[in-house]
Order: C-alpha cells, then structure tokens, then sequence
C-alpha cells in the first residue's frame, strides 16, 4: 500500500479552517445582498421580444421571418419574433462548452505544466475552484451586473448594467434582443458565463507557486466585483461607456470582438500588480524553476486553440459571416505567431522549443482576440506577426530587466498580448467583413463609422486601453491590501519550500 503523503508531516489546520470561514462569510455576504436588492425590485422589464397572435401568418411575413433567421437580423415584423433560432442556437452552445474546455482542461494543463512538480495540484484547484466561484457569482449578480439595463439612463449605466436579472430572474429560451435576435436568453448568458470564468484563472500565471488558496478565492469574489463586472460592461453592455458597435450612446465608440480588454488586459494586468505584491519566489535565479511536464504545457495549448474557436468565432452570437470572419482570421494570426516566436528562439538563442511554440500560438489568439470580427486575412497575418514578437520581449527581455516575478508569463502574453491587439484592431478594422461597424443605429450616431472613415478609430482604442489599465491595476492593488489584511497574500517559507500541493491540499501529484 502507497503511503500517505502527508502522514510524516504535522500540519496546523486551524488558520485555513478560519481562513475559509473568511472566505465563505464575503461570498454569503454578497448573495445576501443580491437577494435584498432582488426581492425589492419589481418584475424585470426585459428587452424580450413577444410573439404575435396566433393568427394564420402571410406570406410576406413568413418571407420575412426566413430572411431575417438567414441574416441574423430583427425578426420583429414577422410571426417568428421572440423565437430563439435552433442554428444559431445550437452554434452558441456549442461554443460555450468549447469556452468551458478552454479553462477545464486547456488552461489548468498549460499552466500545470509550467511549474514544479510539487506545485501542479494547486494550479488545477485554482482552475476548478474559479470556475465553482464565479458560476455562482455569475447567477447571483454577474450576468445582470454586465448585461441587465435598469441602470440606463443613469451615469452609473455607462458602467453596471442592473440587478433585474439578479438570480437570472426572468432569463429563460426567449432571445434578449438587447444582444441577439436569435439566441435564448439563457444560452447567452450561459457563454458568457464562460469567458467570466476564464478570465480571473488567467491570472493564476503571475501568482503561481505562492500565493495562499484562500486569499485566491477572496481576491477573486472582490475581483469580479470591482474590475470584470463593470469592464465587461462597459465594453459589451447595452449602455456601455465603450462599446462603440451596439451603444449609440457610447462615450468612447472603441471596438472589441471578443475580449482583448475585457478578459487579456484586465487579467494581465491585474497578474502584474499581484505578483509584485506578493514579490518572487523563493529561489528564483539561485535554483533551477523546471516545468514538470511540457507534454502537458503543449497539450493545454492545443486545447486553448481548438476551444479559443468557440470564444472568437461563437462571439458573433450567430452562426452567420461574421463568425466564419472571426473563425479564419483566429487560425491565420495563431498559426503565424505560433510560428514567429520560435523561429525568434531559434534565430537568439539557437534552438526552438515546444514552449514557444505553446506561448506563441497563446499569444497570436490573445492579439487576434479583439479584432477576429473586424478585420481580414490581411490584418490578421500582421496581428499574429506582430504577437509573436512583441510579447516574445516582454517575456524574455522586460521582466528579466524589471526583475518582476510573472511566474507563467501571464502580463507577457495576455497583458502584452491584449493591449496589442486592442490597438491594431483600430488600425486594421475593415469595416467589409462586419456591417455593424458603420450601422446607421448605431455607429453613425456615436462617432465610430466617421472614427472608421477618417482612420482614427486607434484614438478610441487607446483611450479604452488606459481606461483599462487604470481600472484593473488600481482595483488590484486595493484589493490585493484588502486580502493580505484579512488572510495574507503569500504561502510562509516553509509551504513553498515543501510545495503548495502536499501543504496546502494535502495531495502530491506525482506518486514516483
């Protein structure tokens, strides 16, 4: 019989027994209050469109109902209104579950790899337990923080969307025409659901290998709160300060597919100020920081390919030309940066390594994220051309020079990685592959089709860049305080030193 692992250590239990009576006394705190805020709120007025009457339909609006299911558009003057549509149905649920495997295997492999063998446990409870976390977030608040509307027309609008749908209150197979004409309300906010959860693992990289469980789930509940809840909006939402496609309202008309400020930058950047506050590992530079396993790196990586299908192209919300834009564009600019970066190790440093071809390949999708929807082949070569290069030195030249520790390189890739893509959007937007992008609703009246004609979309791109950067790394910071004085950010020597797996979860991942 194989020995239990931990049966020689002696391990004080009773600080992480109160350290998660911490964490469980914020999560319930937060629900409570969303219940208060949701019993009081009246029946929500949802942006739902009803069926007509039953009456026999005319030919005409039989035509009509076809011509609009075929090109994803307002179905309101046909019988068919208020139906979700099975294909674009069945191509957004599809794309959830892509998403979901992104962060369950892909990420908690690819970063699993990448640290020491006595640390890869605590890499796959932090995906696991993020994911448990912010689903529950997610229905109690996040889906109406970000996508509800009660708060239009107020200057807090323009930031939270509203608590009519605390609870998914309301949320049912109904389209939301807010954001799709055709998709179930609640197969919408089910892959959404998905690219909050991703988003506050992707931070895991800069942490990795010292940072305590408990004070990862308490920064990421206050996380969600203060940075993803209000940037998602604000990007995405009906009454988003930047959403520049579907707010004619829109202060600052910038443009993000998918998610290169909403989930690389705020990720990234909020990786950075962690890791500086928790400081470097014990032993870096002194002792060798060997991945335990770079099959596992590549594996995950793949995974985050095949699944990043579902975040670029299922970001259309229809399975129409935009999402096979958003499709290609993601091969063609992933596929050359996973080219790039290696052939730049191998062009330094004399050989090319399966981990640049895996940071590569991350990187191209993290660059093609913003712009998959809004630009050609063309833009998306230069995209990945340029993600393979630029995030390449900040990894291997910046943080060397900074002597910051980004354990797993998450501000390189994704921090780097958003921002760039971010900005390149606005210079490469095509508005022929995407007919939102000069809508007389929409961006004729906010400013982005004349940002778009006189090529200086970029100057919106780069306000909605600093805006955040500001937003995640002062939320970080504060709340990162806010933590250490409640728990404490980092593992002590001792735990580091024998690994957070025995430690902190009383397994080992290797038994040889």
């Amino acid at each position: 019989m194989m020995k239990n692992p931990t049966s020689t250590l002696i391990i004080d239990r009773s600080r992480p027994k109160l350290e998660a009576f911490i964490f469980l006394g914020i999560l319930s705190a937060v629900i409570l209050i969303a219940l208060g805020i949701s019993f009081s709120n009246k029946q929500p007025a949802t942006a739902v469109a009803q069926p007509n009457s039953t009456s026999p339909p005319t030919l005409e609006q039989r035509v009509a109902g076809l011509e609009a299911y075929v090109t994803n558009a307002d179905p309101s003057g046909s019988k068919i209104a208020g139906s979700p549509g099975p294909g674009h149905n069945a191509w957004l649920l599809t794309s959830t579950a892509f998403v979901l495997f992104m962060t369950l295997p892909g990420l908690a492999l690819f970063y699993g790899g990448l640290v020491r063998s006595k640390n890869i446990l605590s890499v796959l409870a932090q995906c696991f337990g993020i994911t448990g976390l912010v689903t529950v977030l997610w229905w109690a608040i996040g889906y109406s923080l970000v996508f509800g509307t009660n708060l239009s027309g107020s200057p807090l609008g323009y930031f939270l969307g509203g608590t009519e749908y605390f609870f998914l209150k309301g949320v049912d197979s109904a389209p939301n025409t807010n954001y799709s004409f055709w998709v179930s309300q609640n197969v919408f906010c089910m892959f959404q659901m998905m690219f909050a959860v991703i988003t506050p693992a992707l931070i895991m990289g800069g942490i990795a290998e010292r940072m305590k469980y408990s004070a990862v789930l308490i920064f990421i509940t206050l996380w969600m709160l203060f940075v993803y809840f209000p940037q998602a909006h604000m990007v995405w939402g009906a009454s988003g300060l930047m959403n520049g496609v579907f707010n004619a309202g829109a202060k600052i008309p910038a443009i993000d597919f998918a998610g290169g400020t909403v989930v690389h930058m705020t990720s990234g950047w909020s990786a950075l100020i962690l890791a500086l506050l928790l400081g470097k590992r014990k032993g870096l530079g002194t002792e060798p920081m060997i991945p335990n396993n770079m099959a596992y790196c590549m594996t995950g990586a793949a995974i985050l390919w095949i699944g990043w299908y579902g975040f670029n192209a299922g970001s259309a919300v229809a399975a129409d030309g935009i999402a096979a834009n958003a499709f290609l564009t993601t091969t063609i600019a992933t596929a050359v940066a996973s080219l790039t970066w290696p052939m730049l190790e191998y062009t330094i440093k004399g050989t090319p390594t399966v981990l640049g071809f895996s940071t590569g390949a991350v990187a191209g999708l993290v660059a093609i994220t913003p712009a998959c929807g809004f630009v050609n082949t063309t833009g998306a070569v230069i995209i990945g051309l340029s993600a393979g290069i630029i995030p390449y030195f900040a990894c291997s030249v910046l943080k060397p020079l900074l002597k910051y520790d980004d354990a797993l390189d998450a501000f390189g890739v994704h921090g780097v990685g958003g921002m760039l893509g971010a900005f390149l959007t606005g210079i490469f937007v095509n508005p022929a592959v995407n007919g939102n992008l000069l809508s007389e609703a929409v961006a004729k009246k906010n400013g982005l089709a004349a940002a778009i004609g006189s090529g200086t979309l970029w100057i919106a791109q780069l306000k909605a860049i600093l805006i955040t950067i500001v937003i995640a790394t002062t939320a970080s910071l504060i709340i990162g305080f806010i933590v250490k004085a409640l728990v404490g950010l980092r593992v002590n020597e001792e735990v580091e030193q024998q690994g957070l797996d025995i430690i902190e979860h009383g397994e080992q991942g290797y038994s040889i």
